[in-house]
């Protein structure tokens, strides 16, 4: 059979792709996988720590015409993955904002978007993040979300050290950014919607799992 027979007419596989982003189902097919490839390693099917960093990426000239903005300090212009990941690196909560948008204030938002989702991940408890969080951030997730005894601690580079060091927890979400990366439909933000650049975020983790699933 050739190429073009191999896949459903594209308005049909869009289609299916629209429902599936707007209801969620994409998004909670790759959590049950990560809780599925938790219990693999004999852990706890959800994660008791999150991880909290973002990521600038360029958009398209089809993509640019919404919901883009310049990320002075990493100079791209273009949008933002926000994520927040277990140990295994594997992702517990994203969203996609203007590159403009500042990590602190993107954060409110996973922190409120995850209390919602509350009832999916009920060990969560302790949050690592870097210095770019720091300030009010703290104390609104210990003060809005006190009942959950959440906790946000900020993980600092060592003072008046130039050389390279990993931080504790930090590495573990910045190699969920390179996996995101290697995979050529996160390369560059193609999508028109950030919800669907959040969509494809999670079919990514969905097709890594299903190769790391393949080789236990």
């Amino acid at each position: 059979m050739g190429f073009d027979g191999d896949f459903p007419p594209s308005g049909t596989v869009y289609y299916y792709f629209r429902i599936w982003r707007d209801n969620g189902l994409l998004e909670v097919l790759s959590q049950e996988m990560a809780g599925g490839y938790r219990q693999s390693l004999n852990r706890a099917r959800t994660p008791s720590v999150g991880i909290i960093d973002a990521q600038s990426v360029k958009t398209t000239a089809v993509s640019g015409q919404s919901c883009t903005g310049y990320d002075a300090g990493k100079k791209v212009k273009g949008r933002k993955r926000h994520i927040v990941v277990d140990t295994q690196g594997l992702i517990i909560c994203a969203w996609v904002t203007a590159a403009d948008w500042q990590d602190r204030t993107a954060a409110y938002w996973l922190f409120i978007k995850m209390y919602i989702n509350r009832v999916d991940f009920p060990r969560l408890r302790v949050f690592f993040a870097d210095g770019g969080y720091a300030g009010k951030l703290i104390d609104f997730v210990k003060n809005q979300f006190e009942k959950l005894a959440w906790q946000l601690h900020i993980v600092k580079k060592a003072e008046n050290s130039n050389t390279f060091k990993v931080l504790p927890k930090r590495w573990i979400v910045e190699r969920t950014f390179a996996w995101l990366d290697n995979c050529r439909r996160l390369s560059t933000d193609y999508e028109r919607k950030t919800t669907s650049s959040e969509a494809f975020t999670h079919l990514e983790q969905v097709r890594l799992l299903a190769i790391k699933y393949k080789k236990t």
